[in-house]
């Protein structure tokens, strides 16, 4: 029986040991924090966004988009649904594709990965953040609290981002250490940061709105959907889906009402004491109003309101990390091509995606292509 060891306990970690451990593989994974899935618990804003139905690489961002597609297409989005449903639940799309189980519950999701690697005797070591990773006859690990040996490595600890759920980039040295390059990292699904003036007394106005990025006059990206202000620039769904393009010194342009054209706004506005009463929240207009008095500029500020990028919240508040270990030192099964026997999965790898359950799918198809490498492998 093979032993395989996976070092990080989450998303893609836990979906490794379950296919692995359902093969018969003898499975050991070792997680730093004190508790499996922690951040898959806390995905989709708690709801546990698991997989998106408009599933294809346009929403990926890699070193190598063709990879994406064919992974994606030995398992996507339909495969994620079925093999969560394995282990119980039923999951459901919303109105735009993302896919959550029915109880809106990402903690009950983490749960049904614990309950089935009981059921499948996987050995859990918590607390073991491995320090060393070595290959002689086999891998030997070296972790908080003892050492181990094993056949096959998976490595899936993630990346930079969210390090309050232990992932704080260090796992990197552990590929670098067999020759892997990392590419630059930066934070993805993050708010983003304006001059503070331009949404001074804002701070926790929501809006269904339209934003679009610019890099000097063209448009980069344009999304509909929630937009939160802040003390100091954006956030919301569309501004972390925005973010994934957006760079510093790029121009975020607000649509404060996208289904309303500006000629007919600045009919209703027209002739009226307060024109922006029931148009915008009162604090929006309130400040709106101090811009100009002109009823055709106001109209045009409320369609095409501008906040230069001046940068993001960085890792600390991003959900996912943009960059990783390219998938061009990787196989079509993610087994390092610098060292047989090692694999990857999940965050640690180049490539992240859009918001709404991208990134967990992409936690899902390299955990399936690593667990079948794994199994397969002669090394």
């Amino acid at each position: 029986m093979q032993k395989i060891s996976i070092i990080g306990g989450g998303a893609a970690g836990l979906a490794c040991a379950v296919m692995l451990a359902r093969a018969g593989a003898d499975v050991t994974i070792l997680e730093r924090g004190q508790r499996l899935g922690r951040k898959l618990a806390a995905s989709g804003n708690g709801q546990g966004n698991v997989t998106n139905v408009h599933m294809d690489a346009s929403h990926y961002f890699s070193d190598d988009g063709e990879r994406v597609a064919r992974a994606l297409a030995r398992f996507g989005a339909a495969d994620t649904v079925a093999f969560l449903s394995s282990m119980g639940g039923i999951y459901l799309p919303d109105a735009r594709g993302r896919v959550y189980p029915a109880g809106r519950q990402a903690s009950a999701v983490s749960d049904l990965f614990r309950r089935e690697l009981e059921r499948r005797g996987v050995n859990v070591l918590l607390g073991a953040r491995v320090t060393e990773l070595t290959h002689r006859k086999n891998f030997l690990l070296t972790y908080d609290g003892g050492t181990m040996s094993a056949d096959k490595v998976i490595l899936c600890a993630g990346g930079r981002a969210a390090e309050h759920f232990g992932t704080d980039g260090t796992a990197y040295a552990l590929a670098q250490t067999f020759g892997h390059t990392v590419t630059p990292l930066s934070p993805a699904l993050v708010r983003l940061k304006s001059d503070p003036a331009l949404v001074r007394g804002w701070k926790g106005i929501r809006i269904d709105g339209g934003l679009t990025v610019l890099r000097g006059k063209t448009p980069v990206y344009s999304v509909r959907g929630d937009i939160l202000f802040t003390e100091n620039g954006v956030s919301g769904d569309a501004v972390f889906r925005a973010s994934s393009y957006a760079r510093t010194g790029d121009t975020l342009v607000v649509d404060f009402l996208p289904d309303v054209s500006e000629g007919d706004l600045l009919h209703a506005m027209e002739g009226k004491k307060d024109p922006l009463l029931c148009i915008v929240p009162n604090g929006l207009g309130r400040v709106l109003e101090r811009r100009t008095s002109n009823m055709g500029a106001l109209a045009h500020l409320i369609k095409h309101y501008e906040l230069p990028v001046t940068g993001n919240c960085g890792f600390r508040e991003a959900q996912v990390t943009k960059g990783g270990i390219p998938l061009s030192e990787t196989t079509e099964l993610l087994e390092s091509k610098l060292q047989s026997g090692l694999f990857f999965a999940g965050e640690i790898l180049n490539v992240d995606g859009e918001c709404g359950g991208y990134n967990l799918q992409w936690a899902f198809t390299s955990a399936h292509l690593a667990a079948e490498g794994a199994l397969c492998s002669n090394s």
